[in-house]
Order: C-alpha cells, then sequence, then structure tokens
C-alpha cells in the first residue's frame, strides 16, 4: 500500500502534490507568466504603433499632439 500513497495530506486535510508533480507545476506557472508578459508587451506595442499611425485631426480629438505620440510611439515595449 505504500507505493499507492503518492499524496500526502496534513492535518488539515490538504493534498500535496510528490516532488516531480510539484516541480512540473512551478515549471508551468512560469512558463505561463513569461507568455502573459511577452502579450502583454506586444499589445503595448501594438497601442504605441497605433499612435504613431493616427491623423493630427484623430489625435487631437484624444488630447494628444503628434510630438507627444512619437514620444510615446518610439518608446520600447517594457517602459
Amino acid at each position: 500500500m505504500k507505493t499507492i500513497d503518492t499524496i500526502i495530506t496534513d492535518s488539515d486535510g490538504l493534498r500535496f502534490l510528490p516532488p516531480r508533480a510539484s516541480f512540473v507545476r512551478r515549471i508551468t506557472v512560469v512558463i505561463r507568466s513569461v507568455v502573459a508578459w511577452l502579450d502583454h508587451l506586444a499589445d503595448r506595442r501594438r497601442s504605441r504603433m497605433a499612435l504613431l499611425e493616427m491623423t493630427d485631426e484623430q489625435l487631437k480629438d484624444i488630447g494628444i499632439s503628434r510630438a507627444d505620440a512619437y514620444r510615446e510611439g518610439i518608446r520600447p515595449p517594457w517602459e
């Protein structure tokens, strides 16, 4: 029966995963976090590029000057 018991419970009845499953879960969380961060950077870059493509009238509608749009548009995505 010892070889079948791979999940250990504590006094509160919470379950703990075996070490390998715990490692895989941590790696999965890290990979998902990195992908989410890269997706966020891509969204930010697309937004900044959209500012550069706007006409002067569109920029005036949102209250941004051409210089402000350019300054924002050339910033790297991580800033």
